[in-house]
């Protein structure tokens, strides 16, 4: 079950691996909190142009004490989420600057036939679930939103921006 807590909602760690996507042209493929309108608005001020997509042989698992997911392989699953397809390189390193450390960027096969970059969490500490978007829009994505808007400047100094 989706677990929730009445402590502060933890937003990803800021990365040191600032240069993991902003080199890169492919488009990032994003299945949790950044499928969210509100969350990119209040990271990188807009939302970027997107497709819906799935990646085969992933899930968006539910992360023990965190209303974020990760990506984790999972053989017969399709993670379901949308293609980023417009980033600017300021955008990319901001995101980049977001995402936690232990996020791995990969590229990931997807339904549409083509791939696209994920962010991709190691296989421990993930519950058996998945993760619930509209759980997480119903009861944490306004608080989240707000707190991305907090961090938002500190991330875009870190990513030299």
């Amino acid at each position: 079950m989706y677990q929730t807590t009445t402590q502060p909602i933890p937003v990803a760690a800021t990365s040191v691996r600032r240069d993991r996507l902003s080199q890169d042209t492919t488009a990032l493929f994003v299945y949790g909190t950044l499928q969210f309108d509100a969350v990119l608005e209040a990271l990188i001020g807009r939302i970027p142009k997107r497709v819906t997509a799935c990646a085969p042989g992933w899930r968006a698992a539910a992360l023990e004490g965190r209303v974020y997911p990760g990506l984790v392989a999972a053989p017969g699953s399709a993670a379901p989420g949308v293609l980023l397809t417009d980033l600017s390189q300021r955008e990319r390193a901001i995101l980049d600057a977001f995402e936690d450390d232990r996020y791995d960027l990969r590229e990931v096969p997807l339904t549409s036939g083509g791939c696209g970059l994920a962010y991709v969490w190691p296989d421990d500490e993930v519950c058996h679930e998945d993760w619930d978007a509209e759980q997480f829009e119903a009861r944490h994505l306004q608080e989240y939103a707000a707190r991305c808007g907090r961090i938002a400047p500190r991330l875009a100094a870190e990513a030299g921006q």
